[in-house]
């Protein structure tokens, strides 16, 4: 991992932070990280998550799934954490054949079982409770839907659960392959386990990439953020903060990361979005977003942040030749697809520090040990910053708050969250009732 930080600095950017500033935060990176290990070191909920590459096995993983072979067409059933790191592991290392269904939608449900071969699907339902409302309807609906397309969903399921709960009576129940979630973990933090794991094993990828380079970043980290770049970032993102850069765009430079935008997007915004503050994520996408949102981070508010991610390498796909005037510098026959983005991603960073706005470069292997050490890094970078700003980092009562409503409105429990509901006043305009 590399970052490049230049763009972010004062005598850059407005807002800017000045190397002194750095230094003098450098001086709590050292305790902020001596905490971190600490909880690494005693397995400390969600610390312990930095645990996670050392501790998890692949070799049970691959036991697990061994009776459903290499998989045609995985589905993810879950929500949140659940789902995403799954979905940016798959997407990002190039395994077709995987699918999430990680939203109660029915328009989306329908579409989906029309179009995927049910009685060749792998099911991988995740839920850490196994109580989350939004799993076991779409799980219960997948169950059905394989049975009436000729299937058996008892012979498609495997399940990734707590040590109890409604999933792990089920799968006890039915015999099915499962393994656990990681204890002390929240969800979003779990991607380097068998919650993302699962779906990679079943489509042959590679776990043992994944996980050494999950430890790759774990030794990388130390006490001193102009050592450390997951550090280094965190002190960016904690520094723009307080100078009023509120809102941080998460840009990746290749299209099979743009699920790693979402995963970040729920990293950042669960874990730090308490006590009135913390950087607002916005997932865009190099170059396509380059035509639809730069002129804003460009010209707009000066409250943001432009985080890129690019890949240290490419596959060679060249641009055939062309003699066409005005468009010989693209097929020239030396040209290809990856130096033309990786010369949009320099003129977008060139074009943002123009503008004096501030933005950083992130930049990792492509592979599946620079993808783990991706993931890894950004969850230290994330705790990271929840220390800089002294908030609770693994926790998400508002999400709670959320879950306790919606589950009071449809059964006839009553909840303080629910009650508050119904004694809300109505404001509404326009009238449905002709339609």
């Amino acid at each position: 991992m590399q970052i490049d930080i230049a763009n972010a600095l004062s005598g850059t950017a407005r807002p800017g932070v000045s190397e002194e500033a750095l230094a003098r935060l450098d001086e709590r990176v050292g305790p902020a990280h001596d905490r971190i290990a600490r909880g690494l070191a005693d397995r400390e909920f969600g610390y312990t998550a930095l645990g996670l590459p050392e501790r998890v096995d692949p070799d049970r993983i691959r036991e697990t799934v061994a009776p459903f072979g290499r998989a045609r067409q995985v589905l993810t059933v879950g929500i949140g954490g659940s789902a995403l790191g799954a979905t940016t592991l798959t997407d990002a290392l190039g395994l077709a054949g995987h699918v999430a269904i990680d939203n109660v939608d029915p328009v989306l449900s329908n579409r989906l079982f029309e179009r995927l071969p049910l009685q060749e699907t792998v099911v991988h339902v995740v839920s850490k409770s196994g109580t989350t409302a939004e799993t076991l309807a779409n799980f219960l609906c997948v169950r059905a839907a394989i049975d009436e397309a000729g299937g058996d969903w008892t012979e498609q399921t495997v399940v990734t659960t707590g040590q109890d709960g409604p999933l792990r009576e089920m799968a006890d129940r039915h015999d099915l392959p499962s393994c656990e979630t990681p204890a002390g973990v929240p969800g979003r933090f779990a991607a380097v386990s068998p919650v993302g794991l699962v779906p990679l094993a079943l489509l042959g990828g590679d776990i043992e990439g994944v996980l050494q380079g999950g430890r790759d970043a774990v030794a990388g980290l130390s006490g001193s953020l102009f050592d450390c770049p997951a550090y280094a970032y965190a002190a960016i993102c904690h520094a723009l903060e307080r100078r009023d850069a509120v809102t941080n765009v998460i840009m990746p430079y290749q299209e099979s990361w743009e699920s790693l935008g979402e995963w970040v997007a729920q990293l950042w915004a669960e874990s730090l979005g308490k006590d009135g503050g913390g950087l607002t994520p916005v997932r865009a996408l190099g170059a396509t977003d380059q035509h639809s949102q730069l002129q804003l981070y460009r010209a707009g508010r000066r409250d943001k942040l432009v985080t890129f991610l690019a890949p240290r390498d490419r596959p060679h796909v060249a641009i055939p030749e062309t003699d066409r005037e005005g468009v010989g510098y693209l097929g020239d026959g030396d040209t290809t697809m990856g130096d033309l983005i990786d010369a949009e991603l320099t003129a977008t960073e060139a074009s943002l520090r123009a503008a004096e706005r501030p933005n950083v470069r992130l930049t990792f292997d492509s592979d599946a040990v620079g993808i783990g050490e991706m993931l890894v890094a950004l969850q230290a970078a994330c705790m990271m910053a929840g220390e800089l700003r002294d908030v609770a980092t693994f926790t998400q009562p508002a999400v709670e708050w959320g879950k306790r409503a919606a589950r009071g409105l449809l059964s006839a429990e009553s909840s303080e969250e629910a009650d508050s509901i119904e004694d809300r006043a109505g404001y509404v305009i326009g009238d449905d009732a002709a339609r």
